[in-house]
């Protein structure tokens, strides 16, 4: 056991500094939450505010495969803490889950806040003391934590620490990527940060944008590559975002960073053969407007119509002169040329941070002992449907699992 005089210093209140701060305490440490903003949790809240997407019940190796060539790093702390010990944590909370049609698992509560309420509550009973408010800008030169606060500069000793400050999406949440160069001049490597699940750039019309910003392109499918998704997208004013965007935005973001765009394919119609659909863009239009006439023939919604007709503006091509099977390869084969990623404040998620290899297999920071590391600010990305809170918990407890052994060592 680990006496309590041990003081374990976790700097960041989100999933993975919480969970790094329940392990240490059950293990007997003394441990301190420290955290930049007002309260615990707060992109936790956020996240959960459509309904809190824990984890997905899928079979643990198809789960990893979700988190691409991190997968291997990742493999023995989410094995070690997986989909059913995090149901499980989140019943002994009080807070039973469910699978969802799609396999998602939520609480039954369908909400973050009663979890993180609860949790507080039992990170409180074994003596987790919190101090927020309190930004951590680096280490004096006796090793020991500062923190800036509204009462000036305060310095903490501890025998290990744990980071876990996020990534640099929705900063003003609290995770706003700065301890990138704080620990960058100490030689530790990272990745850059690039948003992840994240919108993108078109440069539509200013017609198109007035009319149909915030309006959802439903029953599509999208292809980039060798990459092909159906589901849903919103158009914004300025570009593309929604789930399926979401999941394709890995290698969108890639593309875009190699050729300066990416092309993606948008089949308007994926239950249509293009055949079949050649068909009927062969009747008559007659008197009908051509709008109309796809509306009815191609069974096509107004922004539908509107993104196929953005097609013909950038190629400077007529519509209303082709054939009716070249329009039908065209409406499943719409190219929308995607010039940037939107910014990485608005992003899901982040891509990038400190690389695997700085590490060792207790999280741990190999250039600075004693301080590890969990969470989003390592280098991995995953899709939603949530494999970004699963590794945020695994990696968190994998984290407080390590400093234990350290305290121990030490």
């Amino acid at each position: 056991m680990v006496s309590g005089r041990n003081h374990v210093v976790v700097i960041g209140a989100g999933p993975a500094g919480l969970m790094a701060a329940e392990v240490l305490a059950q293990g007997g440490a003394r441990v301190t939450v420290h955290d930049a903003m007002p309260s615990a949790g707060r992109k936790f809240l956020m996240a959960g505010r459509g309904g809190l997407n824990l984890t997905h019940s899928e079979p643990l190796p198809a789960f990893l495969t979700r988190y691409r060539t991190a997968a291997p790093w990742l493999a023995a702390a989410i094995s070690a803490f997986p989909p059913d010990r995090l149901r499980e944590w989140c019943e002994a909370l009080g807070q039973p889950t469910f699978v969802g049609s799609s396999g998602r698992v939520f609480p039954q509560s369908f909400k973050a806040s009663p979890l993180l309420r609860a949790w507080l509550r039992r990170l409180n009973a074994q003596g987790v003391q919190f101090a927020f408010r309190h930004r951590w800008i680096g280490w004096d030169d006796y090793g020991r934590l500062l923190f800036q606060t509204a009462e000036g500069l305060r310095v903490m000793e501890a025998r290990a620490t744990v980071l876990a400050l996020g990534g640099a999406s929705w900063p003003r949440l609290g995770s706003d990527g700065a301890w990138t160069e704080l620990l960058a001049a100490r030689g530790v490597i990272i990745t850059p940060l690039r948003p992840a699940n994240c919108g993108f750039v078109v440069n539509w019309s200013e017609l198109f944008r007035d009319r149909f910003e915030g309006q959802p392109l439903k029953s599509v499918a999208f292809k980039f590559g060798a990459h092909a998704i159906r589901g849903e997208a919103i158009i914004t004013r300025s570009g593309i975002e929604g789930g399926a965007i979401y999941a394709l935005s890995a290698e969108l973001r890639e593309g875009i960073a190699k050729t300066g765009e990416a092309i993606l394919e948008v089949a308007l119609r994926p239950d249509l053969a293009t055949g079949e659909l050649a068909l009927r863009l062969s009747a008559s239009r007659g008197k009908q407007s051509f709008s109309n006439f796809l509306r009815k023939a191609a069974n096509l919604s107004a922004v539908a119509i509107g993104v196929l007709q953005e097609t013909a503006i950038s190629s400077v091509q007529s519509l209303t002169s082709m054939s009716s099977e070249a329009l039908a390869s065209l409406i499943n084969a719409v190219p929308v040329r995607l010039t940037d990623t939107a910014p990485i404040a608005r992003a899901i998620s982040t891509a990038g941070g400190i690389s695997f290899d700085e590490l060792d297999d207790d999280f741990m920071l190999r250039r600075l002992p004693g301080v590890f590391a969990a969470g989003e600010m390592l280098d991995w990305e995953a899709p939603t449907g949530g494999y970004l809170l699963q590794a945020s918990f695994a990696t968190g407890a994998a984290a407080g699992m390590g400093a234990l052994k350290w305290l121990t060592k030490s």
